[in-house]
């Protein structure tokens, strides 16, 4: 008999759980009221784009549905198994992905982390929006310098965004998944820009990290804070 392990490697089960994701989660975005902050935020990054949109991990699984027909996007998506069925649920809702780790250590090359990188570089150059989660690997709202360098290297600037329900489901793990439910009101709040100069000295990297890092915490703060109905959005999307 095969092992869990084993069936979860499985390529049919991996389709089949990330096509059941995907449509779990179209079944959401259509049952829910969404909001967005600010509401004119693609006309404010018209002349910005292509953007790099940078996001918390496990708060992103409604990122799909930001994209707008017309705009060109891609996501990088881990090689792990779970990425896999990840992968399957995007490209299911149309988003393309970049396949590769954003392990900046010793496992960067191993997971396909450089090619993954000389990817997004391509596609940014190629007019394709890139999104991605900026925390280091495994560690919750910490964001990480490798989109920094992305930002950097490409020229971009990256836009920090944060999704958020009024129903969820908060999973006990290393970065707490919200898995939005059905019926919500979700809030879409997207922060100012943070751009990196092509020459920034060491010091400018690491200030860009933690304005990016503080961009986003209080993106994502105002974002539950809307959702839950504590502040007013002042928006609709």
């Amino acid at each position: 008999m095969l092992s869990s392990r084993r069936l979860a490697r499985a390529r049919w089960v991996q389709k089949t759980i990330g096509i059941l994701a995907a449509e779990y989660l179209r079944f959401v975005n259509l049952t829910s009221r969404t909001v967005t902050v600010p509401g004119d935020i693609y006309e404010r990054a018209g002349a910005d784009l292509p953007v790099i949109v940078a996001m918390w991990h496990g708060q992103h699984f409604m990122a799909p549905f930001i994209k707008r027909e017309g705009y060109k996007g891609k996501t990088l998506i881990s090689r792990h198994r779970d990425g896999e069925m990840n992968a399957v649920a995007a490209e299911w809702l149309g988003i393309e992905t970049i396949r590769g780790s954003g392990d900046h250590g010793s496992g960067f090359h191993r997971k396909g982390g450089v090619s993954a990188y000389f990817q997004m570089l391509e596609a940014l150059a190629e007019g394709y929006n890139v999104a991605l989660t900026a925390d280091v690997p495994k560690v919750s709202r910490v964001a990480g310098p490798g989109i920094i360098r992305l930002a950097r290297d490409s020229g971009r600037p990256i836009y920090p965004v944060a999704l958020a329900s009024s129903r969820r489901k908060v999973l006990d793990n290393w970065d707490r998944s919200a898995v939005n439910l059905p019926f919500s009101l979700i809030a879409g709040v997207v922060g100012d820009p943070v751009r990196v100069d092509a020459d920034a000295s060491d010091a400018e990297l690491e200030a860009a990290r933690q304005s990016l890092e503080t961009a986003l915490n209080a993106a994502t703060e105002r974002a539950y804070a809307i959702a839950d109905g504590k502040i007013a959005s002042g928006a609709r999307g």
